[in-house]
């Protein structure tokens, strides 16, 4: 048997109606299918999460999901990823399940992944005491001299969406992206999730040995939630913007650890929860 890797579309049948009039047509729809994340060290096994993701960048979005976990600090801890090929595992799953082996001799503690086995591509974190469990961690304020001009910040949508190549296919996909000081995108990322676009990023500059991130701004389509600036808290990212609004645990963890959080960056306009001496470059009180 072939194996055959899904794609991030598929095409489907439907009905359109308008104007009173029904017509059959195609159309093509944004790929959702499981990812397992299998760690591996010292000849033990263990899956840590299952995640509905778009196909594509599989081996970032497991780089990125540990590094925002705290399992895997940079590339130095990682020996390789790969796709499972056990004679077990049939076929048409095998590129849905990621072997992540670490360079160290036996596996972390992971009690703190627990709640990811099963996560949805929505999912996120509740809770305050997570704020705590952060710094626990070591993870310490995050501190750099990026600046943005308003005219950039407003930008970011139109740039955004011109990159999204799936999306334009679909319309059913979230993205990420990572951008400097002058506005101009290094990486898109797209997703199902919101969170799975911000690991493939991340993930892509761990594999690319260019964290921290402390000179990069992310954007992300949709809202943004706790764990999306957990992730950017992690990666040392100091501004995150997003096209919606934050939840308050996510306002709350920004201004605990110095990120700057930007929302409703729509037309001319936009929201600054959290930090907004880095916006325009000037100081404020």
């Amino acid at each position: 048997m072939i194996d055959e890797r899904p794609g991030p579309t598929v095409e489907t049948r439907l009905v359109a109606y308008e104007a009173g009039k029904a017509t059959p047509r195609y159309d093509r729809l944004a790929t959702e299918e499981p990812l397992e994340i299998r760690l591996r060290a010292g000849g033990e096994s263990r899956t840590v999460a299952i995640t509905m993701r778009t196909p594509g960048h599989d081996f970032e979005l497991a780089a990125g999901f540990l590094h925002g976990e705290g399992i895997l600090d940079d590339a130095d801890a990682l020996l390789g990823i790969s796709f499972c090929i056990d004679r077990d595992v049939d076929a048409e799953q095998r590129y849905n399940i990621v072997n992540v082996d670490l360079a160290a001799r036996t596996l972390p503690p992971l009690e703190t992944l627990d709640r990811h086995f099963t996560t949805t591509s929505a999912c996120g974190v509740c809770g305050k005491a997570n704020l705590d469990a952060l710094e626990a961690r070591g993870l310490a304020v995050v501190e750099s001299d990026l600046a943005l001009d308003a005219a950039t910040i407003v930008a970011l949508p139109d740039r955004l969406r011109a990159a999204q190549g799936v999306f334009a296919q679909t319309g059913g996909l979230h993205a990420a992206a990572l951008f400097d000081a002058a506005g101009t995108i290094a990486i898109v990322r797209e997703d199902v999730g919101r969170h799975n676009a911000v690991d493939k990023v991340v993930g892509s500059m761990l594999i690319a040995r260019r964290l921290p991130l402390a000179k990069s701004a992310l954007f992300v389509s949709g809202r943004t939630s706790y764990e999306i600036v957990a992730k950017a808290v992690a990666a040392r990212i100091p501004i995150v913007c997003a096209v919606s609004a934050p939840s308050s645990l996510a306002v709350d963890l920004a201004r605990r650890f110095g990120v700057t959080l930007v929302g409703f960056v729509r037309g001319e306009r936009f929201n600054v929860y959290a930090h907004d001496r880095r916006i325009s470059g000037t100081p404020r009180t």
